[in-house]
């Protein structure tokens, strides 16, 4: 995810934000931590930053008094705040995780950048493509670095399918299929996971976009140049499909406004093409998840799900070798989870230039869903220009 340096930008470990603070690149000292939002996700990124001797953890910032306390206490935390903005105004933070709900994104990131922090936000990376614009502006202006948590890109066999596809054993990748297929699986319902305003949308926006980057990361990143999506609710206007995830807060009769299935056919510049699905509830065994690459000397797949007390994980590819049909199966390493995503994004604010890694691939990603969702309204193909 390059860009080219905006014009005027100041070299690795300037201020352009004018906060007076140095860059670790400047300094090589501990880089000072900070996370907003004390759900699941930012709990990943308390325990990952915890975990870094070159980090120190410094500030958290929520809403539940509780979780502060609790979180507070258990990584010896003293700066902790129910208001971001203190924290950020008070705290002398390099780096800070935001793992709040999708409509902050874009306003909590901006602001953190202009104090002159360097942001590792929670995916999706805003409820709409052009919220997660104003994003990447703010990075380039600001000089510093915006990543977000595709955290699924840090599994063990992804990893190594990346490996084979640059390797060249695949060929030219022209057809890919993905999805991210839940038994029963909608997260938060009647809060805001299931409010289009504050998700931006349903199981394309939470899972979906997972299966999204990493195909297409898989297949080198493609332009994406079209879009035919269609998108259903048959479970969660129901009150059925749900899961005991993300259900602190609770709105009273709060109706059901996203999809809890999505598919789309995607068309690339390069002539390539891939079919997504995903869905948080529908009439399968068990969860299912893959990507399944088709080259021009041979394909790939990897999978993972089935029930719990037996659960899957599978890498496989297919070829030849002197005309002979043959399987391969790569060495898989460890899944890093959401700690790589933590480590790959402190990489990067301690080696990297301004306007270097300023969420450009992220926000790819954000465009292309805004394109599903019109093109399952319109119930048409949608062109994008990336």
């Amino acid at each position: 995810m390059t860009a080219t340096n905006p014009a005027g930008a100041d070299p690795a470990g300037a201020d352009p934000a004018g906060t007076g603070r140095a860059t670790d690149s400047q300094t090589g000292s501990v880089l000072r931590a900070g996370v907003i939002g004390l759900g699941w996700a930012g709990q990943q990124r308390i325990d990952a930053y915890a975990a870094d001797p070159a980090v120190e953890l410094v500030a958290i910032s929520g809403k539940e008094q509780h979780l502060l306390d609790q979180l507070g206490d258990q990584h010896d935390v003293a700066g902790r705040y129910p208001d971001y903005t203190t924290m950020l105004t008070e705290e002398q933070l390099d780096v800070v995780s935001i793992a709040t709900p999708t409509f902050l994104h874009a306003p909590m990131t901006v602001q953190a950048l202009e104090a002159g922090v360097n942001v590792l936000c929670e995916k999706p990376m805003a409820e709409t493509g052009e919220a997660a614009a104003t994003m990447v502006e703010a990075a380039h202006r600001t000089g510093k670095v915006l990543d977000i948590a595709f955290n699924h890109r840090q599994r063990g066999d992804i990893t190594s399918l990346r490996e084979v596809v640059e390797s060249g054993v695949l060929g030219e990748i022209y057809y890919a299929k993905t999805g991210w297929l839940r038994r029963k699986g909608i997260p938060g319902m009647g809060t805001w996971f299931t409010s289009a305003a504050s998700a931006g949308g349903g199981a394309l926006m939470d899972i979906g976009v997972h299966m999204l980057d990493m195909s297409l990361h898989l297949m080198g990143e493609p332009k994406v140049t079209a879009v035919s999506a269609s998108t259903h609710a048959q479970f969660g206007p129901r009150g059925r499909g749900g899961s005991g995830f993300g259900v602190s807060s609770v709105v009273e009769d709060m109706p059901f406004e996203v999809e809890d299935l999505a598919s789309a056919f995607l068309r690339m510049e390069d002539g390539g093409t891939l079919l997504l699905e995903t869905s948080w509830a529908q009439w399968i065994p068990y969860d299912q998840v893959y990507v399944t690459l088709y080259g021009s000397e041979g394909g790939a797949s990897v999978e993972w799900g089935g029930n719990p007390r037996d659960p899957y994980q599978r890498l496989n590819v297919w070829t030849e070798v002197q005309g002979m049909p043959a399987e391969l199966r790569p060495e898989v390493g460890e899944h890093g989870k959401h700690a790589a995503a933590v480590a790959n994004f402190l990489e990067k604010v301690r080696t990297g230039e301004p306007g270097q890694h300023v969420g450009l691939e992220a926000l790819r990603r954000a465009r292309i869903l805004d394109a599903c969702y019109a093109s399952a309204k319109q119930g048409a193909e949608v062109s994008i220009d990336l």
